[in-house]
């Protein structure tokens, strides 16, 4: 087997979460916890301070590892804005997890010759 598909870097997905307050962000991230392995995250900070600002929550998921433990439609507060990223395979895995908790509609999909980014508005069944 290649170097590539030992170190399962074509099974990485990254997610950014922006759009969204922090309570939401974690749910999402929750859905995906349950399914895959996490690799990295970059975690909700501090409740911002008054005044509008842009937050993106950020984690990176391994599709090939985990505990695929099926979980049930989840509230969320408003419509979250995602983008995926990752090998195709991958990205099309995590868009079918987040399609089984979570209304999905599908904004825009970016491919390039070795990945490709999927853009999606999600919201509560």
């Amino acid at each position: 087997m290649s170097d590539v598909y030992d170190l399962h870097i074509d099974t990485d997905v990254t997610v950014q979460l922006s759009e969204c307050c922090r309570e939401d962000a974690q749910a999402v991230f929750e859905v995906l916890d349950h399914t895959y392995q996490l690799e990295d995250m970059t975690a909700p900070g501090p409740k911002a301070a008054t005044g509008p600002a842009t937050t993106v929550w950020m984690a990176t998921f391994d599709t090939a590892g985990g505990r695929h433990e099926k979980t049930p439609p989840v509230r969320l507060t408003a419509m979250v804005g995602a983008t995926l990223t990752g090998g195709y395979h991958a990205v099309d895995e995590v868009e079918k997890v987040l399609a089984r908790s979570f209304d999905i509609q599908s904004l825009q999909s970016v491919s390039g010759d070795q990945e490709t980014e999927a853009r999606l508005l999600l919201a509560s069944r």
